[in-house]
């Protein structure tokens, strides 16, 4: 099966896995997806994720997703920038997510980061998605 968008697929997995109450999801193994990865997991949205092997050898991402209270601690993520439409911004330019309370996930030149990070850096980049 080949996939066009490989963010699209990580976020929309996320997205079902909580809807679905599971603990924990597995995806294949990016650059890209394990950026992504590390960014909610530093921010507190995910409990973490680690590379694990199939029975066939081949490496997947394993996902654990976090909960409070029973409900899942991410409420939206949605994707911002796609393969047919990418969505750069400068850093003064970007928008804060739901007053703050959510974060932007940038893919920049010094990798891929929250736009907590990149305010502090001062840097812009493409808008991958907004967590909330």
């Amino acid at each position: 099966m080949t996939i066009l968008d490989p963010i699209g697929d990580l976020l929309t997995r996320i997205r079902n896995a909580q809807r679905a109450g599971k603990k924990d999801l597995t995806s294949p193994v990016s650059k890209a997806r394990v950026g992504i990865l590390n960014v909610l997991e530093t921010e507190g949205y995910i409990r973490g994720h680690s590379v694990v092997k199939d029975e066939n050898g081949k490496d997947l991402l394993k996902v654990e997703l976090k909960y409070l209270e029973g409900q899942p601690v991410i409420k939206t993520i949605k994707r911002v920038s796609t393969p047919g439409r990418r969505v750069y911004s400068a850093i003064s330019d970007l928008k804060l997510v739901n007053n703050g309370l959510g974060i932007n996930i940038l893919s920049t030149s010094h990798g891929v980061m929250s736009d907590v990070q990149a305010r502090k850096k001062a840097i812009g980049g493409e808008v991958i998605c907004t967590v909330f």
